[in-house]
């Protein structure tokens, strides 16, 4: 795939570069991801106890979706699709990618960055990569200029500072690491002011543990997590200024998402669902559904999208569609085009989705309708929440996105439509590769032996 992008990105000498001040040009685009953010913690999606008038304002003079999918309810597999337009299934990443990983999302793929390369744009990414710390795995081998941030999630061992393929700085004050970002990213904007840019911003709060900056603690109503993201909200507003104060905000596309729902174990350190069911880590809709806005003051009108579904993955044949970048033929790509959503044309072509808990199918929506397989439960642990056994499960997400009431014992006719559709689309993905070794256990067999030598003497 590599070879294909780089006679690609010969073949787009041709163009010539185009400021992002041309009324023909490009558009820069600024992707601001959240970790672990809830479908209630933000004000224009129902929070009262946080202040996010940032974020609001591109809710405002955008685009809100009410029905937005991540393609994975944890951090890695949810990244990887976002990059690459594809069920993470297609790539073996089923898990979380750990510092003491040895692999990370092939380099085979074809990412945003990649594919906006075609057409001259920088590209950059502060924040947090996760999809392989190792060399070959790391942003700039997957098409991006530049890189800072933290590798894997703020919680793991060894928290670094990266700068491109090089540590910067073992010692991490995460206190700071918010405002850290947001300085990074008004310097790469300033840096390529003149050209169109692709900025991925990749907070890594307010997953565990949750810090923020001195300013901002004790400023919401919602105790530390609620100051966390009030500091988000401010970095959005930084972005947003810097952007209006050298004229670039009329021809920038600034979308702010979350990569999965809110890790509701944590409790007061955990986020919100709002009114959906569960968080991180399930395929029930407060796992998948995240808050999503889009807003393009040069081409999109203010609108709050109810009836089209829409997902991560949809960003990429979006963004190749919008720059008039190509993609490969031969690339099977799972998102949708969605720039008729985007500038009130008409609704997403296709209206089903998958879910996946790592490589196991757990449940399929189709319009309205979510149908979810048998579960066993969870019994509850230190990092995930206790959820009970359920048998198959249909909901009517239009009427109940809570997901509280089962409608199978009285449609069982509708449910086995579903599943028979729902297979026909698994199997349409083709033979999926086996789960990458995300870490290996240790052999302690010499504590075993010095344990038995206790117990003989």
């Amino acid at each position: 795939m590599k070879s294909i992008v780089v006679s690609l990105l010969a073949a787009s000498c041709c163009f010539g570069q185009i400021g992002p001040n041309d009324p023909d040009g490009f558009p820069n685009i600024v992707y601001i991801f959240a970790d672990d953010l809830g479908y209630g913690d933000l004000g224009c999606y129902g929070a009262t106890d946080i202040k996010t008038p940032h974020i609001d304002r591109l809710a405002n003079e955008g685009i809100k979706f009410t029905d937005f999918y991540s393609a994975s309810s944890i951090c890695s597999p949810s990244r990887a699709a976002l990059l690459t337009g594809r069920y993470p299934q297609r790539m073996g990443i089923n898990g979380v990618f750990f510092p003491q990983s040895f692999t990370g999302m092939p380099q085979s793929e074809l990412t945003i960055a990649e594919l906006l390369k075609q057409k001259d744009y920088a590209t950059g990414i502060v924040g947090k990569w996760h999809l392989g710390h190792r060399q070959e795995f790391l942003p700039l081998q997957q098409g991006f200029d530049s890189y800072f941030g933290i590798p894997y999630s703020n919680d793991m061992q060894s928290v670094v500072y990266m700068r491109d393929n090089n540590i910067e700085e073992f010692q991490v004050d995460q206190r700071l690491t918010t405002k850290t970002y947001a300085e990074e990213a008004l310097k790469f904007i300033d840096k390529h002011k003149e050209r169109p840019f692709f900025l991925y911003v990749a907070h890594n709060m307010p997953h565990v543990p949750i810090y923020a900056s001195e300013a901002f603690v004790g400023t919401s109503q919602r105790g530390l997590y609620g100051d966390v993201i009030q500091e988000l909200d401010w970095s959005v507003g930084q972005i947003t200024k810097k952007l209006e104060s050298l004229g670039l905000l009329e021809n920038t596309l600034i979308i702010f998402s979350s990569d999965n729902g809110p890790w509701l174990v944590m409790e007061d350190h955990g986020g919100s669902a709002g009114i959906l069911r569960e968080g991180k880590q399930f395929t029930f809709e407060g796992g998948m559904r995240v808050p999503t806005l889009a807003m393009w003051k040069k081409k999109i009108k203010p609108a709050t999208v109810h009836a089209a579904m829409t997902t991560q993955m949809d960003w990429f044949p979006t963004l190749a569609k919008i720059t008039g970048a190509h993609v490969p033929d031969e690339l099977k790509i799972d998102g949708r085009d969605i720039s008729a959503v985007l500038f009130g044309k008409g609704n997403r072509k296709g209206d089903s989705f998958l879910f996946f808990d790592g490589n196991k199918l757990q449940g399929y929506r189709k319009g309205q309708w979510k149908i979810k397989m048998p579960f066993k439960g969870t019994k509850g642990s230190p990092w995930q929440s206790a959820v009970a056994a359920h048998d198959t499960l249909l909901f009517n997400l239009k009427n109940d996105p809570g997901e509280s009431n089962n409608l199978y014992p009285k449609n069982k006719k509708l449910a086995l439509k579903l599943f028979d559709q729902m297979e026909d689309e698994y199997h349409g993905l083709g033979e999926l590769p086996p789960s990458l070794v995300m870490r290996m256990g240790s052999d302690n067999s010499h504590f075993n032996h010095l344990e038995s030598n206790k117990k003989q003497q």
